[in-house]
């Protein structure tokens, strides 16, 4: 493992991993996982989006959006609505019973994150925030 751990791509993809099981293990009761609230978290921060956006936006099979969608509005978390420019496009838009879900898991969320990032203080988290954020800005929207 020696050498694999002097990757650090390996070593992100596996703190991704970690950080997406843990995740869902706080998200088991609901019966939803890290796809679901990454839609939700997504559609908390825009007006509604279509769902070749949240594909695109979230870096999701367009396939796999359609199955999100269906079980978050199954659940009342989201809603498809016409399209204001495009009566033939619907776009997805969170619910007040999404956003409740949301703000009920804000703690959850947390506590994985502060479970996955203890082995660092806090001055080194916010460092490593920093560094994940300009990672970022060069190819996730």
């Amino acid at each position: 493992m020696r050498g694999l751990h002097a990757d650090t791509g390996y070593l992100l993809y596996r703190l991704g991993l970690r950080s997406g099981q843990l995740f869902n293990t706080s998200l088991q009761e609901s019966g939803l996982r890290l796809r679901h609230y990454a839609v939700l978290r997504f559609l908390a921060t825009a007006e509604g989006a279509l769902q070749r956006e949240l594909s695109t936006r979230l870096g999701y099979d367009p396939s796999a959006i359609v199955g999100l969608v269906d079980d978050l509005e199954r659940l009342g978390f989201a809603e498809r609505r016409p399209a204001p420019d495009d009566r033939r496009s619907r776009i997805v838009v969170l619910t007040e019973d999404g956003r409740a879900f949301l703000r009920g898991t804000d703690a959850a969320g947390r506590r994985v994150t502060n479970d996955l990032l203890t082995p660092l203080d806090q001055a080194e988290r916010a460092t490593l925030h920093t560094l994940l954020l300009r990672i970022a800005e060069d190819g996730l929207d």
